[in-house]
């Protein structure tokens, strides 16, 4: 891929414009990342892009594929989202670069004021609670319910989640019929204080 780049440049003549970092050493990522006004991420999966994070808290406009968990990663002011094909991320890049150049540039400093409060440990502990909390709550799935919603990952995804789940739900039943839960000895809980005093 880095041969296929470098030929492009060399192609278009953009040996002045385009420089290859190579490696570059994680105490070294913000300085690189500040000297940028558009971050591009060109991923066709991705669940959480720390990239993409780390690149709006250096105060850079955000330009990514929409795939995985990345649209849920920051804010939509912060990132133009593109399906993943070329003529999408150059639209979104066409974009960006407007954007930047005109009134309504990314201020780095909200940025990254921003991406400070979405992501102190306190909010993430705070949302945590929250998400198991409301499962919690929510009624257990039957078996049914469950192979619907790995159906609905859709494609072949969707096909061998849900002969997963019914190959471990088999087994589970193997080993119920096996070992009945009638037959295995329950530990009664402990009260602590009972035993305190």
């Amino acid at each position: 891929k880095l041969l296929n780049l470098q030929e492009m440049v060399e192609r278009e003549h953009l040996q002045d414009r385009v420089d290859f970092l190579g490696a570059v050493p994680h105490s070294n990522v913000a300085n690189v990342l500040r000297q940028g006004h558009v971050f591009l991420n060109c991923s066709l999966t991705e669940s959480f892009c720390i990239a993409i994070l780390e690149a709006a808290s250096c105060g850079l406009l955000v330009v990514s594929t929409n795939v995985g968990g990345v649209p849920e990663v920051l804010e939509p002011d912060m990132i133009v989202l593109c399906d993943p094909n070329v003529e999408e991320l150059v639209e979104g890049l066409r974009k960006a670069i407007e954007r930047q150049e005109g009134d309504n540039p990314v201020d780095p400093i909200d940025a990254h004021k921003r991406i400070e409060r979405m992501y102190s440990w306190h909010r993430v502990a705070l949302q945590t609670i929250h998400t198991y909390d409301r499962i919690i709550l929510e009624p257990p799935k039957s078996f049914l319910q469950r192979l619907g919603c790995y159906q609905r990952l859709g494609g072949f995804s969707g096909i061998v989640a849900c002969i997963l789940a019914l190959y471990i739900e088999l087994w589970i039943q193997f080993v119920v019929w096996l070992q009945p839960s009638k037959a295995i000895d329950i530990v009664p809980d402990l009260n602590p204080t009972e035993h305190c005093s």
